[in-house]
């Protein structure tokens, strides 16, 4: 139990958890959820399974898995999207991340800025977790938890550090942001604290003559992953108690009680190699507005979630071959 205890709060950290301290709940047994601010109940709020026409809609029902909205929120945006889904009967953590430029049209959004996965944030966790599910075949989310990045700083320095091989030479400078922006990290393996990890998950580009990541959005998207599994490995030596009065205090969430306890009984010896990460598969491409879009594929999404749910389908039997060419017209923005 004092590995779970362990995993869960570093997961929270990477805004990748699906756990949450049960410390938390014997600090908090009197109220509903275990963290004290919650904008919204995704439970009651967000329709689950709506279209029982999925090819998953009984995968989804037939699943003990719980699966939880992971938001990374700068300047009203959701910065970063991922979906946690915790599979009770095995142990194992699927993290699915949602590259922020994913093309999603929301009705009544018709301006092409607002046609991005991270501009769904506009109507709150509600919306980004609705337009999530709808990506995903309708998958259900239980809970969310949504952290900024002064919040992730903090976490991270109540760790002491995270250690990370930095790819190259992090530099670049972004005055008009809110507050300015200013990444320096030099290229090498470091322990970063709670500024340089901050600036770490937020890089995307480098200042004229230095580097940035070659795939765009998606190198970043993968870094952050990387960051995800060395914390993760870093969670086994931390002074727990620390860590979850730091997690408590900068994480929102909806999060219930009941769900920590079930996760505390079906959760045993986890660790980094139960963790397999994906990112919704798609191209990027430029669309409305030139604006630069990552276009997801509804096929490959099918063969992702036909991977996760394998014990719960017959993959022999989904067949999604011709499916984006058919849904082409909805997807491309053109």
């Amino acid at each position: 139990m004092k590995i779970f205890f362990k995993t869960l709060i570093v997961t929270t950290l990477l805004f990748t958890c699906i756990l949450t301290p049960v410390f938390a709940w014997w600090n908090s047994i009197q109220d509903n959820t275990v963290f004290k601010e919650s904008e919204v109940n995704l439970e009651e709020d967000l329709p689950s399974l709506v279209d029982e026409d999925s090819p998953f809609f009984q995968a989804f029902s037939d699943a003990n898995r719980i699966n939880v909205l992971l938001l990374g929120v700068n300047s009203g945006l959701a910065d970063t999207i991922m979906l946690a889904s915790y599979d009770k009967d095995t142990g194992n953590i699927d993290l699915i991340s949602i590259p922020r430029d994913t093309y999603y049209v929301r009705k009544g959004h018709g301006h092409p800025s607002e046609k991005k996965m991270n501009a769904s944030y506009q109507d709150g966790a509600l919306g980004v977790a609705m337009a999530v599910s709808d990506l995903l075949e309708g998958i259900p989310i239980n809970c969310y938890m949504k952290v900024d990045y002064e919040g992730v700083a903090r976490i991270v320095d109540s760790m002491g550090g995270v250690p990370m091989n930095v790819p190259f030479h992090m530099h670049y400078t972004d005055i008009y942001d809110t507050p300015p922006l200013y990444i320096d990290i030099e290229e090498g393996y470091q322990v970063l604290d709670g500024q340089k990890a901050m600036q770490f998950i937020r890089f995307r580009k480098g200042d004229k003559g230095y580097p940035g990541y070659r795939e765009g959005d998606i190198g970043r998207v993968k870094t952050q992953q990387e960051f995800m599994k060395s914390a993760f490995r870093q969670a086994m030596g931390l002074n727990i108690v620390k860590v979850a009065r730091s997690v408590l205090n900068n994480v929102e969430s909806d999060v219930k009680v009941d769900t920590v306890l079930s996760l505390a009984k079906n959760a045993t010896g986890l660790s980094p190699d139960k963790v397999t990460t994906y990112t919704v598969p798609g191209e990027a491409r430029i669309g409305e507005g030139d604006l630069s879009f990552w276009f997801s594929s509804k096929s490959q999404i099918r063969e992702m979630l036909t991977e996760i749910y394998s014990n719960q389908l017959d993959e022999e039997s989904m067949d999604f071959s011709g499916v984006d060419s058919k849904e082409s017209s909805d997807t491309s923005g053109e």
